[in-house]
This record gives structure tokens, sequence and C-alpha cells, in this order.
């Protein structure tokens, strides 16, 4: 039994050291799989990114650029990449054989994808070509093509942006210069450098003028429809075609705001598409350098023959809403354009501005003047142009403007009393200076709430005028009536005054109103009727004029009955009820 156990035992101890061998075999087999694996996924990778399968090589040496060519060009810039980067592959023998091949595939899709944009490209310069639908539906679809040239050939990208740069150039060059020259058959003419304010009406050769016709000419200095525009500033472009055909034709800031909506428009979709084609906003600088220069040179050549400052005014307005329009849209591109433009406008209007206000400091007295008490034209000029200013300056609140409309009616104050002081009755005086003050206020109402201090000062002066031409008009017919009353009424009637009012003083003043009284008065409707074209203001200067007769009669029946003995003159008194009457009867005529 002993020997058996001691048999077994050996035994045992003989499987112990086999198994234990077994084990470290084991162990060692699976570290070599692991090893294995290890090296198999590294080689599978470093074979895989090495490799140029043969139907990359098929696709991009003989089939179109499509989609299809476009993913396998991702698949050669990425293996392009990792050659260069990974250093595995850098130091590996494999490299040797590859890397011929690569260059020669990186230099055949070069070559195929710049002939295939600068093909793209030509496309653009076709006539009647829709650019934009172009750029985004064909051009957008291959800007892969773009970012390839830019990692793996700059010099053929910088010939494509140059292409394309030149490209654009010229054919927005052509367009606008075509649209502007469609633009320019449809310009209405408005002013000249002799429409302005304190020109006489038959020197400014109407008839000499056979280029528009003369309803056109109150656009000089009234802002009518043309106001308009402002609430148009951002609708389509004028189609000078269309515009031809209907044979309308359009002040200068209509065709001013069309050119500028087309540049706008123009301007957003070719900056977006250079930022998302070429990844570069910079370029649009250099694409619009040619449309630039073009659009300048009109300018340049219609601001110095401008003389319509209205338009002038108006152009500045639109400029002010194009910079908020692309505010809004986020684009910077057209900053530094619009407010260049804005900057030659400003000073041009202030010239114009101020040959009107030279115009009627300078103005001709002499001629300008006309036998007539009916508001001047000078006047109307004056009225409808600042009413226009005032009105258009709310939005925009420029108070260099409110300074310059107070310097014109300083002078327009100046030039209407020595219009007056022409006519040789200072009745005739009172009556041009309140017709018109009275059609400046109406039209400046008219134009809106905004009148101001302008308003309040025309008011002021047709307050005193017309104090002035009631006191007048009362003098002609109640003379002795009204010196009586200022000189004498006021008087203490008390008997040991130096020179007490007798019966006697009073009595011719009391039959001689009494006699004539409603005659005088239906003289008064009569010449206040002729003399204010305003029917509803000669009214109120009436009734002012009849309420202020009113006041005098009364001040003598006051006197007569503190007279000793007045009670004699009862008899010939007119009642106060009967003259109120009257008064009454001129007021409801209106």
């Amino acid at each position: 039994m002993e020997t058996l156990l001691s048999g077994f035992q050996a035994e045992i101890g003989s499987i112990s050291a086999d198994i234990k061998v077994l084990q470290e075999k084991s162990m060692d087999m699976g570290l070599k799989l692991k090893n294995r694996k290890v090296a198999e996924s590294k080689l599978a990778k470093f074979v895989e990114e090495i490799i140029v399968p043969p139907r990359m090589i098929d696709i991009i040496v003989d089939e179109e650029v499509n989609d299809e060519y476009l993913r396998t060009l991702e698949i050669l810039s990425k293996k392009l990449v990792v050659v260069e980067v990974d250093p595995m592959i850098k130091n590996s023998k494999a490299l040797k054989d590859v890397q011929p091949e690569l260059e020669k595939l990186r230099q055949k899709a070069v070559s195929k994808v710049f002939d295939f944009i600068v093909q793209k490209l030509h496309a653009l310069r076709k006539p009647k070509t829709n650019i934009q639908i172009l750029q985004q539906s064909v051009l957008l679809k291959y800007k892969y093509v773009i970012s390839f040239l830019k990692d793996h050939s700059k010099e053929v990208y910088l010939e494509v942006r140059t292409a394309y740069i030149d490209t654009m150039n010229k054919v927005l060059s052509a367009h606008f210069r075509a649209y502007i020259q469609a633009l320019e058959k449809l310009q209405l003419d408005i002013a000249t450098s002799s429409d302005l304010i304190g020109v006489e009406a038959r020197s400014s050769g109407l008839f000499l003028r056979g280029r528009e016709p003369l309803k056109n000419r109150s656009a000089v200095f009234a802002l009518g429809d043309r106001i308009k525009i402002l609430k148009e500033v951002d609708e389509p472009a004028l189609i000078p075609h269309i515009a031809e055909a209907s044979s309308i034709k359009y002040p200068y800031e209509v065709l001013f705001r069309s050119l500028h909506k087309l540049l706008m428009d123009t301007a957003s979709s070719e900056y977006n598409f250079c930022d998302e084609f070429f990844g570069e906003q910079s370029m649009f600088y250099e694409i619009f350098a040619g449309p630039f220069a073009v659009i300048d040179e009109y300018f340049n050549s219609i601001l110095p023959n401008s003389y319509d400052a209205i338009g002038l005014m108006l152009m500045i307005l639109i400029i002010h809403q194009h910079q908020l329009i692309m505010s809004r849209r986020r684009i910077p591109c057209l900053d530094s354009y619009l407010d260049k433009v804005n900057i030659a406008l400003w000073p041009r209007f202030k010239m114009v501005f101020d040959m009107h206000l030279s115009s009627l400091r300078n103005a001709n007295v002499k001629t300008l003047w006309e036998d007539d008490v009916h508001p001047h034209y000078v006047m109307r000029r004056y009225v409808e142009f600042t009413a226009s200013l005032i009105h258009l300056n709310v939005e925009y609140g420029d108070g260099q403007l409110d300074l310059n409309l107070e310097r014109l009616r300083m002078a327009i104050d100046d030039l209407l009393i020595k219009l007056a002081k022409a006519f040789t009755k200072a009745k005739s005086q009172t009556v041009f200076l309140i017709n018109n003050y009275d059609m400046t206020i109406s039209v400046l109402k008219e134009a809106g709430p905004e009148g101001g201090k302008i308003l309040v000062h025309f008011e002021d002066l047709l307050k005193s005028n017309t104090a002035l031409f009631v006191e007048e008009l009362l003098a002609e017919h109640f003379s002795s009536l009204i010196k009586f009353v200022k000189t004498r009424g006021s008087e203490d009637l008390s008997s040991n005054s130096d020179r007490p009012i007798t019966v006697a003083e009073v009595e011719p003043l009391v039959k001689d109103f009494a006699s004539r009284w409603k005659a005088a008065i239906e003289l008064m409707h009569k010449d206040v009727i002729t003399s204010f074209s305003n029917f509803l203001c000669g009214m109120e200067i009436l009734r002012a004029a009849l309420t202020q007769l009113l006041l005098y009669y009364t001040r003598l029946t006051d006197c007569i009955k503190r007279i000793v003995g007045g009670s004699a003159l009862n008899k010939d008194l007119v009642s106060i009820s009967s003259i109120m009457y009257e008064i009454r009867k001129y007021s409801r005529t209106f």
C-alpha cells in the first residue's frame, strides 16, 4: 500500500508540473494572440490608409465630376493628409511605393476639378444668365472642390479665386452699367440752377423750357406725392424696359432708390456666396471694386447738376433707410459705400439750400413786385419748400436743417416787408402781408403738425397785422368817432374839469353814426371780400372789425350817459342790440 501510494504521489506531482507547463503555454499563447490582434488592427488601419484602391483611381482619372467624385475626393484628401502627419506611415517602406501614385492622383484631381470649376465660371459670363440661381443651385453643390484645392494646391486655388473675382467684377460692372443707361432714359428733370425761391417767375424762362410739362414746376418746391418713395424703400427695383414701355418718367430719387435697392440685393447675395463658397468675406471688396466705380462715376456726373433740394433730401433719407435695412440683414459690406454717398449728398443739399437762401436775400424787389395784394408766388414757393423740408426732417431730426430753415424764414420776412412797402397805401401793405401770412399758415398746417416755431412765428405776425388792419378799416369810415373815444372818452366828466364834454360836441358824432352806420358796414364787408383771397380769413377780420366798432360805440354811449343833458341824444342813439344783430348777420355768412 505504501509503495502504491508513493507511486500515486509521484504521478500527481508530475501531473501538477504538466498542468503548470500547460498554464504557462496558454498564457503565452493568449499574449501572442493579443499582440497579433493589436498588430493586425494597426496593420489593417495602416493598409487601409496607405492603399490606393483601383476603383478610386478609376473614378479620379476617368469619371465625370459628380457626387460620387466628390466623395472619392474626400477620401483622397484624407489619405494625402494622413501620409503627411502620421509618423508610422511617414517612416514606412510601403510609402515609397504608394507616394508617387498618390501624388499623380492629387495632380490629376487638381487639374480635373480646376477645369470643371473654370468651365462653370465661364457660364457666369453668358448674357442673360441668372447669376444668383447659378451660384446657389450649381456652384454651391461643388463647394468641397474649393476646400480640396485650398488644402492640396494653394496656387491653383488662388488661380480659381482670381478667375472668379475677375469674372464677377466684369459681369456685375456690365450689369450695373446697362441698368444705369436704361434708368437715364426714365429720368425726369425737375429743377435747374435758375429754379430758386426768390427768382422772378418770368425770368426763369418757362417758355424756353421744352423739356418737361409745366405741372412739374411745382415739384421744385412742393413735396406732394414724392414722399411716397419713403414707403417704397425696400420694394423691388424698377424694371427699366417695363417702365419705358409705359413711357412714365421719374424724379431722380426714384431711380436712385431703385439703383441702390439693386446694389443692396446683389451685394448681400454676393457677400453671402463668397463666405459660403470660398470661406472668404474679403473677396467681396475685390469683386465690387468695378461695380462701385461704375455707380460712383454715374452718381458723380449727376450730383453736380442736381438743383432739386427736395430730391436731395429724399435721397439722404433713402440712404438712411438702406443703412438700416443692411444692418437688419447683418451684412456690413456696404457700410463704407453708403456712408460715402451720404457724405456726398449733405454738402450738395446745403449748397442748393444756400442758393435758395441767397435768391431771397438778393431778390430784386422791383421786378418781383406786382400791384396785387393776393399771396405772392415767392411766398407760396417758400412755404411749400419749408413745409416739405419740415415734414421730411421729422423722422431724420437734423438740428442743422432746423437752423437753416430759421435763416430762410428770416430772409423771407425781410423780402416780404420790402415787397409790402412797395404799395403806396398803408392799408394795401397790411392786406398784402395778411394774405401772405394766412396762406403760409394754411400750407404749414396742411403739411402736418410739425410746423413748430415757424408756424407760431407766422401766427403772431398774422395777429398783429390783423389788429392793424382792423384799426385802418374802421379809421376809414368812423375816424371822428374813434378819435373822440380815444382822446376824450376816458376823461373825467365832472363839471370841474378844464373842458367838460358838451352835448354840442357829441351830437354830430351820434347823428353821423346813426345816419350811415349800416352803409359803412356794408362797404367794409365789400372791402374785406375783395381784399382777402381766403374767404374765411376775410370774415374773421370783418368780425374782429365789427366787434371793435361795437366796443368804440359802447364807450361813446357810456360817455353820453355821464354828460349833463346827455339824455337829449337818446332818440338818435343806435341800440347796441341793433349793432349786435347786424354783426350776427355777417357772422352767419360763413
